[in-house]
């Protein structure tokens, strides 16, 4: 079956009922998606990945006695167009082996619902993502929510900025900021980041 030119068929798959539910309203509110696919298990989902050929799907990483690193690499079998996104509530994946799976990126279900959204359309797009804070400690050790303020700092955002587009409390934004601020030993804005940018950190 041919994909509609300019938007993305999506293909979720996920066991748990609730969390499947909320996904796929989710996703299927997305002005930019298609259609939401529909699977519980991995046969029903490497069967709609051949009728399909959805752009993504996105993927629970443990589907009841199912792993979803060894469903991707048949998914990826089945419909070699069809790209991964591994999703999990109760665990990690590494990067590497992430990628090995045949894997595009991976995301956990404790992110808020815009930022799954936005991995799941950078997926079908053709990037990768992968959450820094999954693997080891990036330099200087920041987390990689402070890195991310970090980047949002250099381009000049206010905290009340940088809140919204994270969707995250001022509060939060201040703390972490304090965080990266301690973390780098500068004392402003203006010194975090000309230190990071002197040790390779934007």
């Amino acid at each position: 079956m041919t994909r509609e030119v300019g938007r993305t068929t999506v293909l979720l798959v996920d066991d748990h009922d609730v969390v499947h539910w909320g996904l796929r309203s989710l996703l299927s509110s997305q002005t930019w998606v298609a259609r939401c696919l529909s699977a519980h298990n991995g046969q029903e989902a490497v069967d709609l990945a051949t009728r399909y050929s959805p752009h993504v799907a996105l993927v629970d990483l443990f589907l009841g006695t199912e792993s979803g690193a060894e469903l991707c690499e048949r998914l990826r079998k089945a419909e070699p167009r069809t790209r991964v996104l591994l999703l999990s509530g109760a665990g990690r994946i590494s990067a590497a082996a992430a990628r090995a799976a045949g894997a595009s990126g991976f995301v956990p279900k404790d992110w808020p619902a815009a930022d799954v959204c936005r991995a799941v359309q950078a997926v079908a797009a053709g990037r990768t993502v992968f959450e820094a804070s999954a693997g080891p400690a990036t330099p200087a050790g920041l987390s990689a929510r402070e890195r991310e303020i970090l980047g949002l700092i250099a381009t000049g955002a206010t905290n009340p900025e940088i809140a919204k587009t994270l969707h995250l409390s001022p509060h939060t934004v201040k703390e972490h900021t304090s965080a990266l601020y301690r973390k780098l030993e500068v004392r402003n804005r203006a010194e975090a980041v000309r230190t990071a940018d002197q040790r390779g950190l934007l």
